[in-house]
């Protein structure tokens, strides 16, 4: 999500029954601790409940506090509760796909076209499941999240499945940032032209999956289209689409970011307008998505 809603210097409410308490006091330390070393802009207000955090409870407390919040839940995942809608990266249960990857299965994979020698930038990471299959194949990815809570929810699935053997290889392989994606290129731009050496590989892809109208997915000639999972309509009620002259900047500066010879590319919704009404080199689709590859011919 490059574009979503100002909630810097916010204190998140921090959810958990009190039956589990022995419990989630590690993994609400852990979070702070992850909060001071990125510099979020967050205050955990820890509160602890006496019932379960059963589904009727979650949305009592989201109609009560009005304001995206976080829950422990009894098996101690953590989840963002918005809109009486809780949702969670969830990364294990991608396992299986991410171990099948391949350009066959994955048409992200045939219009990213990566080696393992490949530097991806996914400017618009939300929970970070498409930067799981990007991963898949070798390249360093690195996840922007301008949110801050998105981001604190990242950053502790990585570190909760770097603890798993299987999963160790794959999480060394991303790198989690809180940035605006508009304002982290623009750095990568002004130092490059400065001759400043940065802390960072160029990149051979940056990826972009924005945020875009909720009617997207439907056919505009049926009206009919997929059904919106959980993830996305979270998403919807904390980010807002980029408006045109938003999708033009940001796809400049993504040209302006890979290396010559690399590309971006833009995930939409099938029947979805052209990012920045601009026509892409190339594209891949299924009934659902396209992927359209912009490339930085210079």
């Amino acid at each position: 999500m490059s574009h979503t809603l100002d909630v810097a210097n916010v204190n998140v409410p921090i959810v958990y029954s009190a039956a589990v308490e022995a419990e989630a006091v590690p993994v609400i330390q852990r979070l702070q601790q992850l909060i001071e070393v990125a510099d979020l802009s967050l205050t955990l207000q820890v509160i602890s409940i006496e019932q379960k955090l059963s589904q009727k409870v979650r949305q009592q407390l989201s109609d009560q506090y009005q304001t995206p919040l976080f829950i422990i839940d009894n098996k101690l995942q953590l989840s963002l509760l918005t809109h009486q809608i809780s949702v969670a990266p969830d990364w294990k249960s991608l396992q299986r796909r991410v171990v099948s990857a391949g350009r066959k299965s994955e048409i992200l994979l045939q219009a990213c076209k990566l080696t393992d020698k490949s530097q991806v930038l996914d400017a618009t990471a939300g929970f970070g499941h498409d930067s799981l299959i990007l991963a898949s194949t070798g390249a360093q990815v690195t996840l922007l999240e301008r949110n801050p809570l998105m981001a604190l929810l990242l950053m502790y699935e990585q570190q909760l499945m770097s603890q798993q053997a299987n999963w160790q290889k794959l999480m060394a392989r991303l790198k989690v940032e809180c940035a605006d994606s508009a304002k982290f290129m623009e750095a990568l731009s002004v130092a490059a032209q400065d001759g400043q050496a940065l802390n960072t590989s160029a990149y051979d892809v940056v990826y972009l999956d924005p945020m875009f109208p909720e009617n997207s997915y439907e056919n505009t000639a049926t009206g009919k289209g997929a059904k919106v999972g959980k993830h996305m309509q979270a998403l919807h009620h904390i980010a807002e689409p980029p408006d045109l002259e938003e999708e033009q900047k940001l796809l400049d500066l993504a040209l302006n970011t890979v290396v010559p010879g690399g590309r971006v590319v833009v995930k939409r919704p099938a029947a979805a307008p052209l990012f920045a009404q601009s026509s892409p080199d190339e594209s891949w689709h299924n009934d659902v998505l396209r992927f359209d590859a912009y490339f930085n011919l210079t």
